[in-house]
């Protein structure tokens, strides 16, 4: 199904809030890894798909990525980036986690408020778009050799 055919203005709401997390304070490179980790859990291949490039091409390193689903036992991740992927899997799962105590106060000691509220909304949106995309069953394409890079 095309979603942005079927219900225009609905699509037209979620592509202006996410327009919004293009012109927040928070890096680019830590809003795209956090994207990563959040369809990492939803099971997002579309997402995954779109977002592994972006990443890389806002400096995060390849490393990064490709240990990202183990990042507790990474040393290439720092206190700020390990704090909001601690805050991005307890919202992301928040029927089990409860968004803890632990895990606010980690963010609290990293972020200050308003990096706080614009991470909250990253994560917000790429939960919102990876229920879109697995939902709705959309299909990432296959990259040739010459794009796998891409």
């Amino acid at each position: 199904m095309n979603y942005y055919k079927a219900a225009p203005d609905t699509m037209k709401a979620m592509i202006a809030a996410e327009e919004t997390t293009k012109s927040l304070s928070l890096p680019e490179a830590l809003r795209e890894l956090v994207k990563m980790r959040v369809s990492q859990i939803n099971g997002c291949a579309f997402c995954l798909d779109m977002h592994a490039p972006a990443a890389r091409q806002a400096g995060v390193a390849q490393q990064k990525l490709d240990v990202l689903a183990a990042w507790r036992e990474s040393p290439v991740f720092d206190d700020r980036e390990r704090a909001a992927l601690v805050w991005a899997e307890a919202l992301t799962r928040i029927e089990q986690t409860g968004a803890p105590d632990a895990a606010y106060q980690r963010l609290a000691a990293a972020f200050d408020e308003r990096e706080r509220v614009e991470l909250t909304f990253v994560i917000t949106m790429i939960n919102a778009w990876n229920r879109f995309a697995v939902g709705f069953r959309s299909i990432h394409r296959v990259r040739t050799d010459q794009d796998a890079a891409a």
